[in-house]
């Protein structure tokens, strides 16, 4: 596939060479015909044009040769030279014309690259940035004050939403701990099962609203990327983590990842939690972190191959547990990936159990 540099390279090298070979040519002949006019008028002999006489014609007496006259000789050898110095010129012409029509359409699509390289660079957590181009008001000087006038409205949208994240943080948390207050405190000691009950309701309410608002923070970027310790935060879940019921083993390497804390955090503890849910009695989980990222394995039960693209997906479960989740533990865990510049992936492990992997960029 030719890119536009080499389209206009071709488009300009052609136009110049064309025009270049029309003008050598006219010249050419021209120079021709002035030659052998101004010959004919010295009264010089004309050039033969090699016609064949209809009858032998009678000897002629001695005399000048006029087919082979000094003057029709000297147009001749001009004429020829002249020639080839024109197809010399055209091929010197030719490697000319590439390499300038090159840097002209280089320098022409300078401005487009830099649009292109400032749109590859941009996320929601670089939305400041802008490409602010230079020059002469043309069509590329429109078209970026366009791109930047697009991140401006971006800008001022994502920040709305941030701030109603915020403040939707704020008002639905409330209600729910003081729902949870009058349970515990207000319900009489008669009636623990219903107690019980509508506490099991609330605490999942609570860890539903935490999950959609965390995924919502992590789809919408990050604003500040610091240094963190991945190996340090995978040692510090899985301390905390304690449950008998599988064996988890763990083969923790320094790795570095430039991103938040807090989400790594959670998105470890997804990781973690998932395997640990979806298992089966006496299984184990197998926790690994190296240079490139974080991978969790587990024995639990098998997972269809074509059930995979299901995992990432809010709301999408592919087993029932006596501790059923909201179906938003894998999508956190990729969409803080995703924030992170990273990618999260499955596969099924034979026999059963999945293995997930989470990759990062260098820091």
């Amino acid at each position: 596939m030719t890119t536009v540099r080499v389209r206009l390279t071709l488009v300009y090298s052609g136009l110049f060479l064309l025009t270049s070979v029309v003008l050598l040519v006219t010249v050419n002949l021209l120079l021709s015909h002035a030659l052998t006019s101004g010959v004919a008028r010295l009264g010089g002999p004309r050039p033969v044009h090699f016609v064949p006489a209809p009858a032998p014609a009678p000897v002629a007496p001695p005399g000048p040769n006029p087919e082979g006259g000094p003057a029709v000789r000297l147009v001749e050898d001009v004429v020829s030279y002249q020639w080839e110095v024109t197809w010399l010129a055209v091929g010197v012409l030719t490697l000319v014309s590439l390499l300038a029509g090159w840097l002209v359409a280089g320098r022409l699509l300078r401005p487009l690259h830099r649009i292109t390289a400032t749109a590859r660079r941009l996320s929601l957590s670089t939305l400041h940035e802008r490409i602010a181009l230079t020059g002469p008001q043309d069509e590329l000087k429109e078209l970026a004050d366009t791109f930047d006038e697009m991140l401006d409205r971006l800008e001022r949208s994502v920040e709305g939403q941030r701030r109603f994240i915020a403040n939707a943080s704020h008002e639905l948390r409330t209600p729910l701990a003081v729902q949870r207050a009058a349970i515990e405190i207000g319900l009489p000691p008669g009636v623990g099962e219903i107690r019980d009950k509508l506490l099991l309701h609330n605490r999942r309410s609570e860890r539903l609203i935490d999950a959609l608002l965390l995924l919502a923070q992590a789809e919408h970027g990050l604003r500040e990327r610091t240094p963190v310790a991945l190996d340090e935060v995978t040692r510090l879940v899985l301390a905390e983590r304690t449950d008998g019921r599988v064996t988890v083993t763990a083969r923790i390497e320094p790795c570095i990842v430039d991103g938040d804390a807090v989400l790594l955090n959670r998105l470890v503890t997804n990781l973690v939690d998932n395997a640990v849910r979806y298992n089966r009695p006496g299984g184990a989980v197998a926790v690994t972190v190296d240079g490139g990222g974080l991978t969790v394995s587990n024995t639990g039960p098998e997972v269809p191959e074509d059930r995979l693209g299901d995992l990432f997906q809010p709301f999408r479960r592919l087993h029932t547990t006596r501790e059923q989740g909201a179906g938003l533990g894998l999508s956190i865990v990729a969409s803080i990936a995703n924030a992170h510049g990273g990618r999260a992936a499955a596969r099924p492990n034979p026999g059963g159990g999945l293995e997930v992997t989470v990759s990062f960029p260098p820091a």
